[in-house]
């Protein structure tokens, strides 16, 4: 069994697809949620939110030794050093204008409501997802119906062949 991590902009559809793996009982991560992601400083004086790198390694510690599978899902600056300790980087992806929609329309996160976070969204996936998918092992366009999506993650999770 394997640590996974799924990875893409704001819209693409993380946290429904972690639900649907819980659903068929994965354990599942969102570091947007429960403190795994600090604002941190960087070394021109500014901050990024990034992962705090000791609790992301206690967590898949655990489930190395452990053999249960994991999916943890995020998009932070420091990510890609945990690359080597995931069977398989996913980025879930959407044209931006789908993404757009799926922000305005959610209603369990506020984040993408205002111009200028969407705005922030379109830069960000311009600049940021190029590099994701450099450094994915799969992509999974989140079009597809959700259940496909969480089928594909499920089938990657408990050790499916992907391109790696």
């Amino acid at each position: 069994m394997a640590v996974v991590l799924v990875t893409g902009m704001s819209g693409v559809g993380k946290s429904a697809a972690l639900g649907g793996l819980a659903r068929l009982g994965y354990r599942v991560v969102d570091t947007d949620h429960g403190g795994w992601v600090a604002d941190l400083p960087l070394p021109d004086g500014t901050s990024e939110p990034q992962w705090r790198e000791e609790r992301i390694d206690a967590l898949i510690a655990e489930h190395e030794r452990s053999g249960e599978p994991l999916v943890i899902a995020g998009t932070v600056l420091n990510q890609a050093r945990f690359y080597p300790r995931f069977a398989e980087v996913v980025l879930l992806s959407a044209p931006l204008p789908v993404m757009l929609e799926r922000v305005a329309a959610r209603e369990t996160n506020p984040y993408g409501k205002t111009p200028e976070e969407r705005a922030r969204i379109a830069a960000d996936t311009a600049e940021v997802e190029p590099l994701l998918r450099a450094s994915a092992t799969v992509e999974i366009d989140t079009r597809a119906p959700l259940d496909e999506v969480v089928a594909r993650l499920a089938e990657l999770v408990s050790g499916g062949a992907s391109r790696r």
